[in-house]
């Protein structure tokens, strides 16, 4: 049985800036978003799957592929405040989130964060690894976005074109990290 933790509902976390918290747990996405689902192999075997999870779990894999990440706490949980920034200066975009479910399980890590005021979308995005039964360790990125900033939503069609190349970057980065 999955051990799914979830935050509290959206009327007691008003910082979040979309209804449907918790959605990357279940499916169907909601409507009215750009979805985004991403698949990558990382490795094979339960130390791969230990690594990745870590990596996830711990902001190490989000710092190693580029952005800086500031959190409350050092390991995902519900109710955890992070900050993902790229650029530097006048050029520097945060994007404020708060962790609204982690799964730690024998099989599967990972955690997904919704989007506070100020981020420039709105939606949800979950980082999960996965031990599976043939002993495949894979990374799952899946999202559900709109555009909440003026040029979030000048940069149109671009913006889900950059979630792929990250997500795919994110699973380059994890590959290597549960490598070591």
């Amino acid at each position: 049985m999955t051990r799914l933790i979830r935050s509290l509902s959206t009327a007691d976390t008003p910082s979040l800036s979309y209804p449907e918290v918790g959605a990357t747990a279940a499916r169907p996405l909601p409507e009215g978003y750009q979805h985004l689902h991403e698949e990558v192999l990382i490795g094979s075997g339960p130390d791969v799957f230990e690594r990745a999870g870590a990596a996830v779990t711990t902001w190490r894999m989000h710092r190693a592929s580029g952005v800086r990440v500031r959190a409350d706490a050092g390991r995902a949980a519900p109710g955890v405040a992070v900050e993902v920034a790229l650029g530097a200066g006048r050029l520097r975009i945060a994007a404020p989130c708060e962790v609204v479910w982690t799964a730690y399980e024998a099989t599967r890590a990972g955690f997904a964060y919704g989007t506070r005021t100020g981020h420039p979308e709105r939606g949800e995005e979950s980082f999960v690894v996965d031990l599976r039964a043939d002993g495949s360790v894979w990374f799952t990125v899946t999202a559900f976005s709109t555009p909440a900033r003026w040029y979030t939503r000048v940069a149109g069609p671009l913006v889900p074109v950059l979630q792929r190349w990250y997500a795919r970057r994110l699973g380059r980065t994890l590959r290597k990290i549960a490598a070591e």
